[in-house]
């Protein structure tokens, strides 16, 4: 013990003062994980696994209330690894979980705060307030990031409600991986392909022919459709729509009235008729 602090002490007096390399050096501490999207040369291929991740969500606020839209694609590196992926996650009846990173932390998330949500209902005989709700999911990013630190975790989600207190309105958020919530006024986008999905709903709601927040729905859904199939142009990641598959981004639409998701039936038509 005496001669391992006389090593720690003279570690930390060097330039380094990497505590984790000196207690892999003394043998204490596992090799550090290398991720790679492909084996190294003379490394196991087991060393260059990569989570699977769910990619490009959006939402922003329209007349009728949160458009919250995600399209279908879960990949791992350079490997599409399913092209049906379910990103817009009901969380009650007035709240929706949109995700972008590892499916399996925010699915999981996703489950704690649909029952914490219902926990708080039943108990207490009253909806939890939208500040509580945001707060859970910040404090579940939070807690994760240890997992975050070690590149196996990360996720950014998007948060859209229905508060009708004090006054009635849809309110939309989004997050860093670290909980940061930051309430957006018009509109968010997060995963691999938001810069594209950004650029796009900025000029729509700045040079469109109507702000994002005047739109009927059939003009949201097909922006919607636009921005994601224009991502997809750049963004391997991201799916877009899939015209050979015939597979659409998944949509929900957050009001007074609850939570509708729009049949693949009315995507597919505004699609064929606005976008394609």
């Amino acid at each position: 013990m005496e001669s391992f602090l006389v090593a720690f002490d003279q570690s930390f007096s060097g330039a380094a003062g990497d505590f984790p390399a000196l207690l892999r050096h003394k043998g204490l501490l596992a090799p550090a994980a290398v991720v790679s999207s492909t084996p190294q040369v003379g490394m196991p291929r087991e060393t260059s696994w990569q989570p699977t991740e769910a990619t490009t969500i959006l939402a922003f606020k329209f007349s009728g209330g949160v458009l919250v839209a995600g399209d279908r694609r879960a990949t791992a590196g350079n490997t599409v690894v399913y092209d049906r992926a379910d990103k817009v996650l009901e969380i009650d009846r007035h709240s929706i979980m949109a995700i972008a990173g590892v499916p399996a932390t925010a699915w999981e998330m996703a489950r704690v705060l649909e029952h914490s949500f219902q926990y708080f209902r039943r108990t207490q005989l009253q909806e939890m307030s939208v500040d509580g709700k945001v707060r859970a999911l910040s404090k579940l990013l939070r807690d994760n990031f240890g997992f975050v630190m070690q590149g196996v975790g990360v996720v950014v989600p998007i948060f859209a409600t229905y508060d009708p207190h004090p006054k009635p309105e849809a309110r939309l958020y989004f997050y860093d991986a670290m909980g940061a919530q930051f309430e957006a006024t018009d509109y968010a986008a997060t995963g691999s392909g938001s810069p594209a999905v950004r650029g796009i709903l900025h000029y729509e709601n700045n040079w469109g022919a109507k702000p994002l927040q005047k739109l009927g729905e059939d003009e949201a859904v097909s922006i919607a459709l636009r921005a994601l199939d224009t991502a997809a142009e750049s963004d391997t990641s991201t799916g877009g729509v899939d015209r050979g598959g015939k597979i659409y981004p998944l949509i929900k639409i957050v009001s007074r009235d609850g939570i509708i998701t729009l049949p693949e039936s009315k995507i597919a038509a505004v699609f064929k008729e606005t976008v394609a």
